[in-house]
């Protein structure tokens, strides 16, 4: 019997217990083994009775595949073990993310407004894109309300992979049927779960904030979820959502790319002005638009700043990340000018210029550019003023 104060492993101190059913519980606890007591989620899943292999295997695969994510919205894995006592315990810990899901919100009698459901569009579609873009695709089949945290911090997090799934279905072969009802896609009861599936469960969780009814409890029509005449959106944004919810995986959104870019015409068109849902995408992957100049293309705000490693090195820098403009530097009349012109618009024009992996595959080539900057950008700019001075003295 697992009690509040118990210590696990030497180093997890047992807190609060945040949720339990049937052979699970989920701990809120302290890491005794860090300085600052670091809080902790430990799951543990109790093997046998009601628990059985397939979901060992699921929890198994949660540990392996948050072993191998790194994205700064969802939770960071910590550690996995077993406690062999007289019921075999398996443990996943990982990062505690402050903050409060969506459902909690939800039963507080929270309304979203629209700039809100933007927020939180745009930060989920964000990590699935991170999530879908690696090979294999990684699914979180599982995206709901409970499962979103509003942190503490006003950044939204995607938890509990309990349901993911990073290969593809082997035809044929036997599955789990994982997914909460109303939000999951028919296609993945079928055992069929494909990047469409994530991007349906995402929109049956918009269906919900907007209209503070769980997708389930809304009237259907031909399995469509029917929501319009209880929300106030424009015709395309209403229609928008509809794809995300379509029933018929042909005609719903593929991909969340082809999700962005019809979102990207709604806003073009002029159908997201004000407070609309959705009114900006700036937070997406749309790196590589080759639109240098062009200030209709919308740059992340996690990428502005200044740029060190193209003001300390404007010679070379422009040259790995395609801005073209800055070779100017080379021309010594203007040449101290572009430098300065690269350190505070090189994030925006090297994000316009080059299709990256990802928001943080950008920030980690720069980081690497600003550590150039300062071992070998700066002494050659000392050995330069120094070179100048001499000769400016031998005048």
């Amino acid at each position: 019997m697992l009690e509040s104060g118990q210590i696990l492993q030497g180093r997890y101190q047992l807190k609060q217990k945040l949720g339990k059913n049937a052979g699970r519980q989920t701990w809120l606890a302290e890491d005794l083994a860090t300085e600052t007591k670091e809080k902790v989620v430990v799951k543990l899943l109790a093997f046998g009775g009601e628990v059985q292999w397939d979901d060992l295997k699921l929890f198994e695969r949660e540990a392996q595949v948050l072993k191998q994510l790194d994205h700064p919205r969802i939770p960071k894995y910590r550690d996995y073990f077993h406690i062999d006592d007289r019921t075999l315990w398996f443990g996943l810990v990982q990062e505690y993310i402050p903050g409060a899901s969506l459902k909690e919100l939800l039963s507080q009698g929270r309304k979203f407004t629209k700039k809100e459901i933007h927020k939180i569009t745009v930060s989920v579609l964000n990590i699935l894109f991170y999530l879908h873009d690696k090979n294999p695709p990684v699914l979180h089949r599982d995206i709901k309300p409970s499962n979103l945290i509003w942190g503490e911090d006003e950044y939204i997090y995607l938890v509990d992979f309990g349901a993911v799934q990073d290969r593809a279905a082997t035809e044929g072969a036997t599955f789990t049927v994982v997914g909460t009802y109303g939000y999951a896609p028919m296609e993945q009861f079928g055992g069929r779960a494909v990047p469409a599936s994530d991007l349906y469960a995402l929109g049956a969780t918009l269906i919900h904030l907007l209209t503070g009814i769980p997708p389930a409890d809304l009237p259907q029509k031909n399995l469509q979820i029917q929501f319009a005449d209880k929300v106030n959106l424009s015709p395309h944004l209403a229609s928008w959502l509809m794809k995300m919810t379509e029933p018929a995986l042909e005609r719903r959104f593929s991909n969340v790319r082809e999700a962005l870019e019809n979102l990207k015409q709604i806003n073009l068109k002029g159908e997201a002005r004000g407070n609309e849902l959705l009114k900006q995408t700036s937070d997406l992957n749309n790196s590589g638009q080759g639109r240098l100049l062009d200030s209709s293309v919308p740059v992340p705000d996690e990428i502005k700043g200044w740029n060190w490693g193209a003001f300390l090195l404007p010679w070379i820098w422009p040259l790995t990340n395609n801005v073209w403009i800055g070779l100017l530097c080379w021309i010594p009349q203007i040449g101290w000018l572009m430098a300065i012109a690269l350190g505070a618009r090189g994030n925006e024009w090297a994000w316009k210029s080059k299709k990256w992996r990802s928001i943080e595959h950008f920030k980690a080539h720069q980081r690497g550019w600003a550590i150039a900057g300062l071992f070998i950008g700066i002494p050659t700019a000392w050995i330069y003023l120094v070179f100048l001075a001499m000769i400016l003295g031998l005048r």
